[in-house]
């Protein structure tokens, strides 16, 4: 666990640096300069096009977290892996951005009533699915070398910062709601051309290959993992995106907007957890490769416990100060009605954060195939609970769709985990840290208001920062994090006594 810790805490102070930018992009910047609708406009173009080069990649991420470790070979160039690495996506963007095109006319009959604006802009969609689906294929190949910051550093701050760049260009009238646009695109196409340079410093990007290495076994394994991930990605890629999908094509783009804003706040407790999923991966696919199960459930349990504790303390931090976010962000008012979007959609991250690396195990195992019904039966229940909710609760019904659907289907999932590989999240950490977040929650409610919004949100969360850090070390939480203490903080602090 030690190399993931290590690289965690690297990728992840670039995470809260690029959230950062996010932040102040997201919060202060779009919602002062764009209206809620081209907020939306952009997001459901992102979106659109995120869901496609899914598809496109015809499950290329994940066929490499599991196959590397059959391909490894430094000295070799890891055996020609990169170009079966970029074969796949090549295959996979021609068949689906056709598709894509011969779909437009249903795909603008299902939006033009509510969104009529993203009309204007369908074609914008498949340059963007060409540039997300190989900058994901080249970070991947970055992950399972192990290399994850510089990766982590073009996600989250280099992207972040041409976006930030293109909203105040718009903002200040340098660019037109085409340019927006079209810098919005661009800017992912420069995100794949500086992973491109990157990979090419760090590993071989050689075309040149051996086809005598793959032989008859190993090709039909790859063949029927990639078969299964493009049939589960028929519907698990709806998953992500379908809530967006239909505020925007129920509601229209305004609430689409203000979907988004709630949307960005809550998954700011997934940061940390990109960077330990990005390196605990590789270790869990090589380690079920090699029948070590025990080591696999292990790294579970770690991946589980560490996900949780970073995601529900910042679900706190975000909740007690919620009212306050609110009423210091331009136009406050309007995206006011996405509070209880927010607490959903958390309260949703935050199952996800504790249970999802047990897909990943499933993924890397014999077993993969049940990935498969755990993705229908998602599908299922997502579609069908907003459907249900969207009509009478609006944007709130639609977060509520995705915490309900959460809940039942990790439930079947864990149970997947269970019988399968005997894979086991809970820990004696995770039930500390539920009652430490309860007692952190009502210390919240005995704090006076300050007085003024900045000042209450600054010595609010400095209290219940201070008082989860030592509380954290105190009833040992987390080993990890009592190292890291130890070795960080209280040695710091220990050599200034000393002098």
């Amino acid at each position: 666990m030690g190399i993931v810790i290590r690289q965690s805490i690297k990728a992840t102070i670039v995470n809260y640096v690029g959230a950062f930018l996010g932040f102040v992009t997201t919060v202060f910047v779009m919602t002062r300069f764009l209206k809620p609708e081209e907020i939306g406009l952009t997001k459901v173009i992102y979106e659109v096009a995120a869901l496609v080069a899914g598809f496109a990649q015809l499950g290329t991420s994940a066929s490499a977290m599991r196959f590397f470790p059959y391909f490894k070979n430094p000295e070799k160039n890891h055996n020609g892996f990169f170009f079966y690495l970029m074969l796949m996506p090549c295959i996979g963007s021609l068949i689906f951005v056709t598709l894509f095109w011969l779909l437009k006319a249903p795909v603008i009959e299902f939006f033009e009533s509510k969104s009529a604006l993203l009309v204007d802009y369908y074609n914008w969609i498949i340059p963007l699915v060409i540039f997300l689906v190989f900058w994901a294929v080249l970070e991947t190949y970055a992950n399972v070398l192990l290399r994850i910051v510089i990766p982590k550093f073009i996600r989250e701050i280099g992207v972040r910062v041409v976006l930030l760049t293109v909203y105040l260009l718009y903002a200040f009238q340098f660019l037109n709601l085409n340019g927006l646009v079209t810098g919005v695109v661009l800017a992912y196409g420069m995100a794949m051309v500086a992973s491109l340079v990157y990979v090419s410093r760090i590993a071989s990007v050689s075309l040149k290959h051996d086809t005598t290495y793959i032989d008859r076994d190993l090709l039909v394994k790859i063949g029927k993992y990639t078969l299964f991930l493009v049939a589960a990605a028929l519907s698990g890629n709806i998953i992500g995106q379908l809530d967006l999908f239909m505020v925007s094509s129920e509601l229209g783009l305004n609430y689409a907007g203000i979907y988004t804003i709630s949307f960005y706040m809550a998954t700011v407790i997934e940061i940390p957890a990109r960077s330990i999923t990005a390196i605990a991966s590789p270790l869990a696919a090589s380690a079920l490769k090699d029948g070590h199960l025990n080591e696999a459930n292990l790294l579970y349990k770690k991946v589980a416990l560490h996900q949780f504790i970073a995601g529900s303390t910042l679900f706190l931090l975000i909740w007690i100060n919620i009212d306050t976010i609110f009423s210091v962000i331009p136009n406050g008012e309007v995206y006011r009605a996405g509070k209880w979007v927010v607490f959903f959609l958390a309260m949703s991250r935050l199952v996800s954060l504790t249970l999802s690396f047990g897909g990943s195990l499933i993924s890397f195992s014999r077993y993969y195939y049940w990935g498969l019904y755990f993705t229908f039966f998602l599908t299922a229940l997502t579609i069908g609970f907003n459907y249900l909710l969207i009509p009478h609760f609006g944007i709130n019904g639609a977060a509520m769709a995705t915490l309900i659907t959460c809940l039942l289907s990790y439930s079947f999932q864990q149970w997947i985990v269970l019988k399968k590989i005997k894979g086991n999240p809970y820990s004696a950490g995770i039930f500390k840290q539920i009652g430490l977040i309860l007692f952190l929650w009502g210390l919240n409610e005995l704090l006076p208001y300050a007085g003024n919004p900045y000042a209450d949100g600054v010595y609010r969360t400095v209290i219940i920062v201070s008082v989860w850090f030592f509380l954290t070390y105190y009833f040992k939480i987390s080993a990890e994090f009592c190292a890291l203490a130890d070795k960080y903080v209280f040695h710091f602090f220990g050599n200034k006594n000393e002098k």
